[in-house]
């Protein structure tokens, strides 16, 4: 009876679902005033985040542009000199509200899945929450080294193919919003995309994902990472080609973590097999 009691999940008492959509509720409402709070102070300082965050690609002194020109003459690239318009009254307050939201989902990121894994935790056999010790600290990183890939490589090589492409005797003003949307969609979903590894981790720890899998289909895999790539960037062969590489990296680290996973899977069936015979 006690090596049973031991198998089971840590969670020490039966709770109904509504019991469970309470607890859920609660650790929505915690994240979202993390996500509140460190967007109030976004909101508070608009001068650095505009100034400095938001518009830092558009400078020639952002320092991706002043690596490249260090690096080598025929890399050194400028961003274009274009001038952002707003076209409605309220579309600068708008998205002043939006930038903050964001940034502040940024900031409060590891607190967030920190409360989604306190959620999903008890959940979890005792063994299972073994190997997943420091789950929060690799899923922040992983996230917040995506954003800031997206933000200081992709961003810039995107910003400066589109704000130099010309079509005919046509003037480059782009809105606010779409300069603002635009940054986002270059950082944030490829910091999710950098969570490849997790996801990997989580298929193979619940036998639905084996790296034989992953090795036999990774061609294919090639081909959805550069379609993923393509639908993240801009339509530019440079910016694809920048976060397919390390895609393809982290998609072979997804190989080795499914890998190792199967084997503490055969080694706890081996155990559980001689258990039984004795």
């Amino acid at each position: 009876m006690a090596e049973e009691e031991t198998k089971e999940p840590t969670g020490h008492t039966e709770m109904s679902f509504l019991d469970h959509l309470d607890h859920l509720r609660m650790h929505i409402l915690r994240s979202l005033v993390a996500i509140v709070v460190v967007g109030v102070v976004a909101f508070l300082n608009k001068d650095f985040i505009f100034d400095t965050v938001i518009f830092g690609p558009r400078s020639p002194q952002f320092p991706t542009y002043r690596f490249m020109c260090w690096l080598s003459e025929s890399l050194c690239m400028q961003p274009p000199d274009f001038q952002i318009l707003t076209r409605d009254l309220g579309e600068q307050f708008m998205i002043h509200l939006k930038s903050s939201f964001w940034i502040g989902f940024l900031g409060a990121f590891p607190y967030v899945f920190y409360e989604f894994w306190r959620f999903i935790r008890p959940g979890l056999y005792p063994q299972e929450q073994k190997a997943a010790r420091g789950m929060v600290l690799i899923c922040s990183m992983l996230f917040t080294t995506g954003v800031l890939f997206g933000y200081y490589f992709i961003a810039p090589f995107a910003i400066t193919f589109l704000g130099s492409y010309n079509v005919g005797n046509v003037a480059t003003t782009p809105s606010l919003e779409s300069y603002v949307d635009y940054l986002t969609m270059l950082t944030l979903p490829v910091g999710l995309v950098f969570e490849l590894p997790v996801v990997a981790w989580f298929l193979s720890k619940i036998g639905i994902l084996y790296p034989s899998f992953l090795r036999t289909y990774r061609r294919h895999a090639l081909v959805v990472i550069v379609i993923v790539a393509a639908i993240i960037t801009p339509p530019d062969v440079t910016s694809q080609v920048i976060l397919s590489l390390p895609l393809l990296a982290l998609y072979e680290v997804s190989i080795l973590i499914s890998a190792r996973v199967a084997r503490q899977r055969e080694e706890e069936w081996e155990e559980g097999g001689e258990e039984s015979k004795s």
